[in-house]
């Protein structure tokens, strides 16, 4: 499993590719050659960037959802929306297709976010925002999502 770590400001061109910064080719190094998955987020309007293997992982408990359930087809159908396999090419650069970039409002200058074991990016301006929005709500979060009195 991959735990990346780190928030770096980037630039994505006019053809849509982003420079991975260094850092984070460091942490994805034993992973880069087996290539990424990139798809809009669910809750948020950003993209997720998850490396194959942790794709594989996700695809494989979405894979035991009954199929004839319309709920499970709906989500799934939704879930996949959009989904692109990407490369990082030979310039460590990844292309964002023109329609996620739509999808998640990216203009020039992006945000990547580590979220434990795939990269959130988003548009810089948005990112801020739903991060100074949640200031207030995040030690009420932080207590009932990380109260492990159970253990």
């Amino acid at each position: 499993m991959v735990n990346l770590i780190g928030t770096y400001e980037c630039k994505v061109d006019a053809k849509g590719r982003l420079a991975l910064p260094a850092a984070y080719k460091k942490q994805l190094d034993s992973v880069l050659n087996e290539g990424f998955v990139l798809k809009r987020a669910v809750f948020q309007p950003c993209l997720e960037l998850y490396p194959m293997a942790e794709w594989n992982k996700l695809m494989q408990k979405m894979n035991k959802l009954n199929r004839f359930s319309k709920k499970n087809n709906d989500f799934i159908r939704r879930f996949t929306a959009g989904v692109k396999m990407v490369e990082v090419d030979a310039n460590g650069r990844l292309l964002i297709a023109k329609d996620l970039i739509s999808y998640a409002g990216i203009e020039k200058e992006l945000v990547l976010s580590s979220a434990i074991n795939i990269l959130e990016i988003w548009d810089k301006n948005k990112y801020e925002a739903v991060v100074d929005e949640s200031v207030d709500d995040f030690a009420t979060l932080a207590e009932e999502v990380m109260n492990f009195e159970d253990e």
